[in-house]
């Protein structure tokens, strides 16, 4: 157990330098070309910060552990929120003031139904795989339409231009894009097995390794980047990596098992994990939207919504 502890861990920290090289690569190379910065920000910073739950997903469906992806999208989703942004407004108060967020929020809440009613029997079937794969090119298409009809002052396409690389020449982001891709291959195979063999170890299943380990270890990369925001005095991209990726989590991350090892899935995960993750969204929609304003996060709510997860973390382990 020791042995797949380190490969874990290894693997993590390959996951979140590879995340971080992906999406320098395919930022720099998108500006390069002449994309705006806002459509960036929504589309290839987003798929980017989510590409480690994308390769893990993928990885752990072909080696015949859906179970693996399944929590790995759910219980990110619940890190995102609970974790991330909870250790983020503690740092430092988030305030809300982009109108594309606000669009984005209605989004989320749409993936998450469709979400639920395609799990609500219980089984994710390769129908219902192509359904959110299908749903995952429609956000894409519309983030597109988003980014193009957003008002030039909208305070998110600002901060998104502060943080895109401007110097960096096509070839060489092409190359940290290549490098990217390669790290989070090779890692995402060496968390898979090494979560695999601790949930044999210890005799759990792997969708609570998937809700655990593997989701907490692959939402790290919107951890840095959120922290990091909220340091920069730029509190919407905090707060849209978190949403960006809820929505990818649910649609591409989601879609591959189904796609690639379809079958029945644990009952625990609609009577517990997903009405978890759906009260967190709820939570965050409450505080973040800003009804008569701006949104605001304070410190107290980001410590109630940390307090959450890991509350939800220890009712884990002791199911388990």
């Amino acid at each position: 157990m020791v042995f797949a502890s380190i490969v874990v861990f290894l693997g993590l920290a390959m996951l979140v330098w590879g995340s971080e090289r992906f999406v320098v690569g395919a930022s720099a190379t998108a500006r390069n070309l002449g994309v705006s910065p806002l459509l960036i920000g929504l589309t290839f910073v987003g798929i980017g910060t989510s590409a480690p739950e994308i390769f893990v997903s993928a990885m752990a469906s072909l080696n015949g552990n859906p179970g693996v992806s399944i929590g790995n999208a759910i219980g990110s989703n619940i890190a995102n929120i609970g974790l991330v942004i909870g250790v983020t407004a503690m740092v430092a108060p988030l305030t809300v003031r982009s109108h594309t967020l606000k669009r984005e929020f209605v989004i989320m809440f749409l993936v998450v139904l469709l979400a639920a009613a395609l799990l609500w029997d219980n089984s994710l079937t390769r129908v219902d795989g192509g359904i959110l794969m299908c749903g995952f090119l429609g956000l894409m298409g519309l983030m597109c339409v988003i980014a193009f009809h957003a008002r030039r002052q909208d305070p998110l396409g600002s901060e998104f231009e502060q943080e895109i690389p401007r110097e960096m020449h096509t070839l060489a982001a092409l190359m940290w894009l290549l490098l990217g891709l390669v790290v989070l291959v090779i890692s995402s195979r060496m968390i898979v097995w090494g979560a695999v063999e601790i949930a044999r170890i210890l005799g759990v299943s792997d969708l609570v390794i998937g809700l655990t380990i593997v989701a907490v270890g692959t939402s790290l990369p919107e951890l840095a980047a959120s922290v990091m925001s909220a340091f920069k005095g730029e509190p919407d991209i905090a707060i849209g990596n978190v949403i960006g990726s809820n929505m990818f989590n649910l649609l591409p991350v989601l879609a591959l098992p189904g796609l690639i090892a379809p079958g029945s899935i644990p009952t625990e995960v609609m009577g517990r994990d997903y009405p978890i993750m759906f009260v967190l969204c709820i939570a965050l929609f409450v505080t973040a939207y800003g009804f008569k304003g701006p949104g605001r996060i304070n410190r107290f709510e980001g410590f109630a919504l940390l307090l959450a997860f890991f509350g939800y973390q220890g009712w884990l382990y002791v199911n388990a």
